[in-house]
């Protein structure tokens, strides 16, 4: 059953996103970690060491209360006398559906190639970076049509394993818990905890101001997170592209995507631009701020917005090969999950 409903669950989120009518659980968490970095920032002040403590209770806080709402749930579910199961189940698959932003993220990137104007017309650009701005961290007022591409190619190669494969890595390894004991956290407590981990990081996890000190743990929590299913990522994705050429995309995708600062990050988008020949990597503007991040498959064309729409094609045929690989695991291991 476990996994049958991991698998539902990813099916419903391809299906319907995330809807603006229902709330969704990250929106809670934003709030919770915002008042709590308001907290935190009134009573450390400029000290050091009480923002980074204060930082700390923030991630420890939140990962407890999304750990533990998840697998409150998950008893309300297993424990039909509390709830009828056919109700336990839909907000248990609902509660899942939510960990997953594969949905979300091909709509909110294809919302962004469709405002951009027939031909290279840079006069007529201000809808197509306002939309790139809701998904993206960097400056978008003066980026011109390839740089759009270019940001919208890495944000959803980056935002591809934060927001599906690495929860669904974690959900994976929830449903195998449960398998061997329904007592311990399973499918939906851990996804909430990988979700939470990666709203702090997004929210407060930056190397500037006080954000330095108090997003210090989260951003560290969110990395050793990620790390595992991201190299996953890695691994898999020049499998069901080049696997003629599987040693020497995995060589040049980690050489390349190394020497970025984040650990998974530059990973991440390394691998999709060798399997795709598209280029990325250069220069951004965050706040004002230039920063320089290593070129990716330099001697690849741009990125263009085809090149982009079989980027989102890539992300769904990996996440489609992901689901059957763990279908395939839970009935050689399990087989009686479907039961």
């Amino acid at each position: 059953m476990f996994f049958t409903l991991l698998i539902a669950a990813a099916l419903l989120d391809l299906v319907v996103g995330d809807p603006r009518w229902s709330p969704h659980p990250v929106e809670l968490m934003g709030k919770l970690i915002q008042i709590l970095r308001e907290c935190v920032e009134s009573i450390a002040g400029e000290n050091t060491f009480a923002l980074k403590f204060g930082g700390l209770l923030i991630t420890s806080l939140l990962l407890i209360f999304s750990v533990g709402s998840g697998w409150l749930l998950e008893h309300l579910v297993l424990k039909e006398t509390l709830l009828p199961q056919g109700l336990g189940l839909s907000i248990l698959l609902l509660g899942l559906g939510s960990c997953l932003a594969s949905g979300s993220l091909n709509l909110a990137v294809k919302v962004v190639l469709e405002t951009l104007p027939r031909g290279v017309n840079n006069n007529k650009l201000s809808k197509a970076r306002k939309n790139l701005s809701e998904i993206v961290g960097r400056d978008t007022d003066d980026l011109n049509q390839a740089e759009i591409l270019r940001a919208a190619a890495e944000t959803a190669s980056e935002n591809s394993v934060d927001g599906i494969f690495a929860p669904l890595f974690w959900m994976a390894i929830g449903a195998t818990i449960w398998q061997h004991n329904p007592q311990l956290p399973g499918p939906l407590a851990l996804g909430w905890g990988y979700k939470a981990s990666s709203t702090i990081d997004s929210m407060i996890g930056y190397k500037h101001g006080r954000l330095r000190w108090i997003g210090a743990s989260g951003a560290r929590l969110d990395d050793v997170l990620t790390w595992f299913p991201c190299r996953l990522v890695v691994l898999t994705l020049p499998l069901i592209t080049k696997p003629s050429k599987f040693p020497s995309i995995i060589r040049a995708a980690w050489q390349e995507g190394s020497k970025d600062t984040s650990p998974n990050s530059g990973l991440s988008e390394a691998i999709f631009a060798h399997c795709l020949n598209i280029k990325m990597g250069g220069q951004n503007t965050y706040q004002g701020t230039y920063i320089t991040k290593p070129t990716l498959s330099a001697d690849s064309p741009e990125a263009t917005k085809q090149g982009v729409e079989r980027l989102l094609q890539l992300i769904l045929k990996l996440e489609a090969t992901w689901l059957i690989s763990i279908a395939i695991f839970g009935l050689i291991i399990y087989p009686r999950f479907s039961q």
